[in-house]
């Protein structure tokens, strides 16, 4: 497992404090078009970096398929919803497809929603 996949998980927990934790609330309020889980449970956010200080966000997310029916608009969806969170000024999201999306990469709890556990 990579090193961003195990500290999103270490974020997933709900160890995190202040900003960065509001961006994660955030994200678990968009869902994916074809999926009905919000993205961050569904494990297609691969990295988040959040400074504080600055109030900027860096996003490295992936979709469920190169194929998906927006993805073109979808990473600007996301952006422009982090950008509401109060405290941030820059957001920036980054379409990624290495390594491909996975089962593996979603939360205990989305697996349980889906039946898959």
């Amino acid at each position: 497992m990579n090193l961003d996949l195990i500290k999103l998980a270490q974020e997933q927990t709900g160890t995190e404090t202040g900003l960065k934790q509001q961006v994660i609330e955030a994200l678990r309020q968009i869902y994916d078009p074809e999926i009905p889980l919000n993205i961050y449970d569904l494990g297609l956010i691969y990295a988040l970096d959040v400074d504080e200080r600055a109030g900027k966000a860096h996003i490295r997310m992936t979709l469920t398929s190169p194929a998906c029916p927006v993805a073109q608009s979808f990473p600007g969806t996301v952006e422009v919803a982090i950008k509401q969170v109060p405290g941030v000024k820059e957001a920036q999201v980054e379409l990624v497809w290495d390594p491909p999306w996975s089962r593996d990469t979603m939360s205990e709890a989305a697996k349980l929603q889906l039946g898959l556990v």
